[in-house]
């Protein structure tokens, strides 16, 4: 991972509690069964010994991922955006999409926090692609399959 990841100071908060938990609980939590399964014996047919070593893996890549995430985090300085009036990482922009005839809004976050059912929209969408560097009254073209086009009504 060489890109910078950016998130919100809480999106840093909440990466560094999972990195915790996962070293803290669920990492001695893997070990205590893995010394379960080794004790019932035979290794070799042993369902339990497997799925602790599943879920060893998972949870160990997972640790990895987070640790090269934290080390490439960039911190979207939401202040220095207020007042502003483009578009940008750390915005939330309320659109109106023509195709829907609806307001939404959404506020610009980086990948790692990006969850569009809570109106949180990655920054490298096609949506916050298409409206970045954009003002209030721009419409703009969505390049999708089915490309669209939203007004920016509002810029916080």
């Amino acid at each position: 991972m060489s890109d910078k990841m950016y998130v919100t100071e809480q999106g840093l908060e909440d990466l560094k509690k999972e990195l915790r938990h996962l070293i803290e609980v669920e990492r001695p939590d893997v070990i205590e069964d893995l010394k379960a399964a080794r004790a019932q014996g035979d290794l070799s047919e042993n369902a339990d010994y497997d799925t602790a070593r599943d879920r060893q893996a998972r949870v160990e890549a997972r640790i990895r991922d987070l640790e090269a995430m934290l080390t490439n985090v960039e911190i979207i300085d939401e202040s220095s955006k207020k007042g502003h009036k483009k578009v940008a990482l750390g915005a939330t922009v309320t659109i109106l999409d023509y195709g829907i005839n609806e307001e939404e809004t959404f506020a610009i976050v980086g990948s790692v926090e990006a969850d569009p059912a809570n109106g949180k929209i990655s920054n490298v969408s096609p949506l916050a692609q298409a409206m970045l560097d954009s003002v209030e009254g721009d419409v703009v073209k969505v390049d999708v399959e089915e490309p669209y086009e939203v007004k920016i009504l509002k810029i916080k």
